[in-house]
């Protein structure tokens, strides 16, 4: 039987309420981890990679990345997706954009992320669609992003509840139609209250903001745009909030911090000191994304409705 693509799993979560949850590697030895939970929970996910995990932490390159997700994949549970890849970056910086996502379509990632969320409308609409084309032409989807997921830059956040009343950075409704007509994109990360963890200096280890949706604002989005939504940002979410945005249409969460956090603990404390040489930081990932699975996202057991 012909295995289904992702783009016709994360459109039949869409359809259905259910999330499929993209899990970020920014250390290579989390890989095995994160697909072992989700094979070991019977469900589906993603495993992603973003520019500024190679750049600032430790995942190498897609290269890389690809290399130790062959190693230990099931495809009946999990595909690569190439997350962020962005025009211009978190430092405020050019990005030479469409050579790393080129190489990451040849290298067989199953969807890809282009990120023009800092340029204006007319120019993400123009450096999306080149990309949605290219990723077309390989039979994969593009994921992209409009409004203003905030976390990723240098410096600490403004008040984070000043921020959601003025409703700063939110995907806007008209620029959404606008944008998915014109692009052709096939999943949208949109703003509505999510943030990113933070990744510079000392910040980055801190607890992230708990962080609320604007459901009724998502409801409309869903409406406008009629594509699968994303929520980059999702650990740290009320999961009163998660579940209430998965039913208004959110089909793919992006969780990174989570993970993450858990895994530096470990690697720098009790697997050094044991001489476990990381088994007990993959353990505290692996453990870390069962509960996410299990108990957060309450989808264990689900491959089977998603995949075949």
């Amino acid at each position: 039987m012909r295995m289904r693509s992702i783009a016709d799993i994360v459109f039949s979560a869409s359809q259905a309420g259910v999330v499929i949850p993209a899990f970020n590697v920014p250390y290579l030895p989390m890989v095995e981890p994160v697909v072992r939970a989700v094979v070991d929970q019977d469900s589906f996910a993603l495993v992603e990679t973003a520019r500024l995990e190679w750049n600032k932490f430790g995942s190498q390159g897609p290269a890389a990345v690809m290399e130790e997700f062959g190693r230990w994949s099931n495809l009946d549970y999990v595909r690569l997706h190439l997350d962020h890849v962005p025009v211009i970056d978190e430092d405020g910086l050019a990005v030479d954009y469409l050579p790393i996502i080129r190489e990451a379509i040849q290298l067989g990632y199953h969807s890809v992320m282009v990120d023009g969320s800092r340029l204006d409308l007319e120019q993400n609409i123009a450096a999306t669609r080149q990309v949605v084309e290219m990723a077309h032409a390989a039979g994969i989807p593009c994921e992209a992003e409009l409004g203003a997921v905030l976390g990723h830059e240098a410096g600490p956040l403004p008040p984070y509840e000043e921020l959601f009343e003025s409703g700063r950075g939110f995907t806007g409704v008209q620029e959404a139609t606008r944008f998915v007509r014109e692009t052709g994109c096939d999943w949208l990360s949109v703003a509505i209250g999510n943030v990113h963890g933070a990744i510079s200096g000392a910040l980055k280890d801190q607890k992230k903001v708990e962080a609320r949706l604007d459901v009724e604002h998502l409801k409309k989005l869903r409406r406008a745009t009629r594509i699968p939504l994303v929520l980059h940002g999702g650990s740290g979410v009320k999961r009163e909030y998660l579940i209430a945005a998965i039913q208004a249409g959110i089909a793919k969460v992006n969780v990174g911090t989570e993970i993450r956090q858990a895994y530096e603990a470990d690697e720098a404390g009790p697997s050094r000191r044991l001489g476990a040489f990381g088994k007990v930081a993959q353990n505290a990932v692996y453990e870390r994304t069962c509960w996410l699975i299990r108990d957060y996202f309450g989808i264990a057991g689900i491959r089977r409705f998603v995949s075949n």
